[in-house]
């Protein structure tokens, strides 16, 4: 095989690896021939864990070249990942010498301490594997990106972890309140009235982590724990005034995980203040404009010129963050990894984007001929369904006019069927050229038999009928 040679020459520097390091700093390190991929390479003197991130030391790597180096705490990343995959994602912080964290540009991104490191989910044992494309992501934020919004700045690296080389991953940005992330100003807890109440708040629509409602437990418990997934409560989250259909709600919130009427209801996170620094007078505030909201988006007459719900909403910020998650068949959009930001005396916004690793018809749970918002008709019986703010949103007449509206200027340039195909083409071009996908295949091997570029064509090929058939859909909205 092509690669074979460099895959020797990787496994004779990796049993090099494998000495007590160096009293100083190493300056050279492992790296594969004519491969232009940044080498991450993460050590920790005791077993990672799911929750609290234990110390660490990064070095990373460019054709053998050492580039950057830093203390950091890392943990495993991710819930229903976590379970179903071998192959982990890790989050990580850089962290000084004292294990505080400290602000630092690597491969060229704006300084910050909160980083991730994605790995497509594999298990050969059970058959699974999501994204064998490994570009998912990449694919759906550059896009994201191009249409003018903030997307997690993402790089493909490949890791090595405590000796063990883990194959292809994508270095991303955590979504964060950050004047190069999520830009928003900061929020005090005591900034508890008046134009410092406003602004800025992060929330998301999600299920819960078991990190953060069950901390601290042994590694297993992590894998095999379904319930944390719905472990709401009033410290970490508020609830929907509505359902899923748009009624009031008359069940109490927070009840036990998969309870009969889970379906029926949508929580919002608290992801910035965290659910640990958010103030009563700031949860009061962020759950009274929501009520706000969805009351006005309920109650506003789409046969008249007047709206109010927009008085609460960027409705720019919805129509993008619908055409991008209906372009790449995202059925997470809407339901889970949903976020949503709001500054200082400014409007509700959705975004950025996230979690695109089932999109693409990844679980074809929805036609390809239909909008993924309308989620709930092919899958009623998932805990997680589609808020009601869709069906209205799509019923109103000047919502559906911006959505024609952006559509056209979007596809005219940024989503220009041609723009679309060439970007996955040259990424995975980049991929096959660098030796990154043999790598990757040759450590994660046997759940089953597949053709990377036939994976390739068929994500090409999605995005080509998936924009046609969105010119049609979108003219008769």
């Amino acid at each position: 095989m092509k690669n074979l040679l460099p895959f020797l020459v990787f496994v004779l520097l990796l049993a090099g690896c494998k000495k007590d390091p160096p009293a100083g700093p190493s300056t050279t390190g492992p790296y594969f021939p004519g491969s232009e991929l940044a080498y991450f390479q993460v050590t920790t003197d005791v077993a990672i864990e799911n929750e609290p991130k234990v110390p660490g030391y990064l070095k990373i790597f460019e054709e053998g070249e050492l580039v950057f180096e830093h203390h950091i705490g890392i943990e495993y990343r991710g819930s229903t990942s976590f379970r179903l995959s071998d192959k982990k994602s890790f989050g990580f912080e850089t962290w000084d010498e004292s294990g505080d964290d400290q602000n630092a540009s690597i491969l060229g991104f704006p300084e910050e301490e909160d980083w991730i490191l994605t790995g497509h989910v594999y298990r050969a044992s059970e058959g699974r594997m999501f994204d064998p494309t490994l570009m998912r992501h990449f694919v759906g934020y550059e896009l994201y990106r191009s249409m003018g919004n903030y997307a997690s700045r993402c790089q493909f690296v490949e890791l090595e972890v405590n000796d063990d080389f883990v194959g292809t991953y994508i270095f991303m940005e955590k979504l964060k309140r950050d004047k190069n992330r999520i830009d928003i100003s900061k929020l005090d807890p005591d900034e508890n009235s008046g134009e410092d109440l406003t602004g800025g708040y992060i929330l998301k629509i999600d299920k819960t982590a078991g990190g953060d409602v069950a901390p601290n437990q042994p590694l297993a418990y992590y894998e095999t724990n379904w319930d944390d997934d719905a472990r709401y409560n009033a410290d970490i989250s508020f609830r929907s005034a509505y359902d899923v259909y748009g009624q009031p709600l008359t069940i109490e919130p927070f009840g036990p995980p998969y309870h009969p009427e889970q379906y029926l209801e949508t929580y919002f996170l608290y992801e910035y203040p965290k659910a640990e620094d958010i103030s009563p007078q700031q949860q009061a505030y962020i759950q009274q404009y929501i009520y706000e909201f969805e009351t006005a988006l309920l109650n506003d007459d789409f046969a008249s010129p007047d709206r109010t719900y927009t008085d609460y909403i960027d409705a720019a910020t919805f129509v993008d963050y619908f055409l991008l998650n209906e372009v790449v068949g995202n059925i997470d959009a809407y339901r889970i990894s949903t976020f949503l930001y709001k500054d200082k005396n400014d409007k509700l916004s959705l975004g950025p984007v996230w979690d695109l690793n089932i999109g693409y018809n990844g679980q074809d749970r929805v036609p390809r001929t239909d909008w993924i918002a309308n989620y709930n008709d092919y899958v009623p019986n998932d805990p997680w369904l589609v808020p009601f703010w869709w069906d209205r949103l799509l019923a109103d007449p000047q919502f559906t006019d911006l959505i024609k509206s952006r559509w056209s200027a979007l596809r005219a340039n940024t989503l220009a069927t041609a723009t679309v195909e060439n970007l996955v083409r040259q990424t995975a071009d980049y991929l096959i050229d660098n030796g990154a996908i043999d790598r990757n295949y040759t450590r994660w091997t046997g759940a089953y038999d597949f053709s990377y570029e036939a994976e390739v064509e068929a994500m090409v090929s999605y995005l080509r009928e998936r924009l046609d058939w969105m010119d049609g859909a979108i003219a008769n909205l």
